[in-house]
Parts: structure tokens; sequence; C-alpha cells
């Protein structure tokens, strides 16, 4: 699908072709879409790798038009092996316009229109860039806050757990932060990148903008090592845990069958056919049974005290 916008300072709207100066938005692009964007000029190698899931952010200058690739966060649900992850976001800069292609449908373009109806013009495209990286990190952030109320969310279930579930769902969502940090340390290479390069042309003000980006992306990147690292000591903390309330279970299960061990051994004498202690009393099974009680609550007691029940 394929959407053409051209804003200024003032608006950002919808227009019906491709013009000088727009922004050519397009997901999971189909032949007629790639057939336009050749018109552009674009190189067919690009729009080839454009086109690859799995394509890891880089820059290159081809031709005329520039290829920036960065990733951004992609939620795929909490039923999924990895909650969140990151997909390529292709930005190609030509003579005349500008491209993003993504490979999937994503609201993170969406979000990135509504903040930007005003004050983002699609002519001047460097600063775009600029906005585009910027929006893409703090929705990294945010995708840092979903994960960290999940987690907070399972904490409070792990602590009586008794089963591995609860640290597997850790297990995914450590892998999401594998993902998001692996994906804002690359974004950040390839910034440096152009801010050392002269692919794009920067303005004064761009350059003021461009430090304002880099120290948002190296703060995301903290801020996704700290919950790395507490989320992995968290794991091996509620593993152990875990393997602690087994334990307190089984040592209760052990204690009780103790405790009804004792008097079933004592009253299995009396089921021998041979001569026995009272056998000819009336009350020899009220005695057997008083003794076979005292016994019980004798060890109920010592095991008590141990803390063992």
């Amino acid at each position: 699908m394929l959407t053409v916008y051209k804003g200024d300072e003032e608006k950002l709207e919808v227009i019906s072709e491709i013009t000088s100066g727009s922004w050519v938005h397009v997901v999971n692009p189909e032949p007629q879409d790639l057939v336009q964007l050749k018109a552009m000029g674009i190189p067919e190698d690009l729009l080839t790798h454009v086109q690859d899931r799995d394509e890891r952010p880089r820059s290159e200058q081809r031709q005329k038009t520039l290829l920036i690739v960065l990733h951004f966060p992609y939620a795929q649900g909490t039923t999924a092996n990895v909650p969140y992850i990151t997909l390529p976001m292709s930005v190609l800069i030509t003579e005349t316009a500008l491209v993003t292609i993504i490979p999937t449908a994503a609201d993170v373009l969406q979000k990135f229109t509504a903040q930007a109806k005003h004050g983002l013009s699609t002519i001047e495209r460097a600063r775009f860039v600029l906005y585009l990286y910027y929006f893409i990190a703090d929705e990294f952030l945010n995708s840092m806050d979903q994960i960290n109320k999940a987690v907070d969310g399972l904490e409070d279930q792990l602590r009586k757990s008794l089963r591995n579930r609860e640290v597997l769902e850790l297990l995914k969502y450590e892998k999401s932060l594998i993902y998001i940090t692996t994906a804002l340390k690359s974004n950040e290479i390839i910034l440096e990148r152009l801010q050392q390069g002269h692919l794009l042309k920067w303005s004064g003000r761009d350059e003021e903008l461009l430090a304002d980006v880099l120290v948002e992306i190296r703060q995301a990147i903290e801020l996704v090592d700290i919950s790395q690292n507490i989320l992995g000591q968290m794991m091996d903390a509620f593993a152990s845990i875990v393997s602690n309330n087994l334990n307190a279970v089984m040592k209760f299960l052990t204690a009780v069958t103790i405790v009804i061990a004792l008097p079933t051994l004592l009253t299995s004498f009396y089921g021998m056919n041979v001569a026995l202690p009272g056998e000819d009393q009336p009350l020899a099974f009220v005695w057997i049974g008083a003794i076979a009680l005292l016994i019980s609550l004798v060890v109920m007691f010592a095991l008590w005290k141990k803390d063992w029940l």
C-alpha cells in the first residue's frame, strides 16, 4: 500500500500524486508500488534489499539515491514467543522526494504522522530523518514501559509459583530486550555515520536536533541495558524462589508421610496372625489407637519445632 504525503511548517496532508518534495510511505510493497518507485529513479537493486524483513541497519549511497535502514519496535502480542521484535524501516532519499518502506503494517508511522500534523516539512529531508529517528527512539521507550509492566505482573505471580511457566515468560521478555538493545545500538551507529559523513546536508538547526536525537537514543540504550540486567538477575532469583517453594512443599509432604507412617507401623504389628500382648483385652483397640495418636502428636510437635510443618 502506497500513501503520499506533503507537508510544510504548518500542516501535513495526504495527496494523490508523487510530487517534488513529497513523502511516499509504502507498506509491504506490491508490484505496482515498485513500478512507481522505479519511476522515481530508485535503483532496482535497492528496492530488492528493502523488501527483506531481516535487513540490518545501514546506509548506502547508490547513484543519486541515499538508502538509510533503521529498526523500529514491533509488538507481536503477549502470546508470541517473543512479544516485541524489531523490523526494518528503509528510508530512500532521492533528488525530488523521500520514501519510507516497512515490510508489514504497523502503527508506528500512523503515530508519527498524527504527532507531525504541524511543523513537519517533507521538503527538509535531513530534518525529517532526524524527527523520524527521534520518534522511533521514543517508541522504543514506550515498548520498554510495556515490557516493564508485564514483568511486574509476572513478578507478583512468581512469588508463590511452583512452576517454571512464569520464568519462561520472563525469558520471552528477555529475548525482546536483546532485540531492542541491538536495534538501538545499530540505529545509533548509522546516525553517527550520517553525522560524520556528507550523505545528508545538515543545517545549523539540524545539528542541534541531531545532538538531541543522539542523546535520546543513548538514554534509551542505557535504560534497556539497566532493564536487561535487572531482568537477568530477577530470573536467577525467581528460579531459586521456584525451587525453594517446591522444596518447602516436598518438606511438608515428607513430614506428613512420617506422621502417617508411624501409626501405620504400630497397627500393622497387630495385623499379624501371632500371639501379641494385650490381644485378650477388650480395650486393646482403644489403647493401640491412643498410643498411635500420642506417637503422631509427639512426632508432629518435633517436626513443628524444626519448622517442617
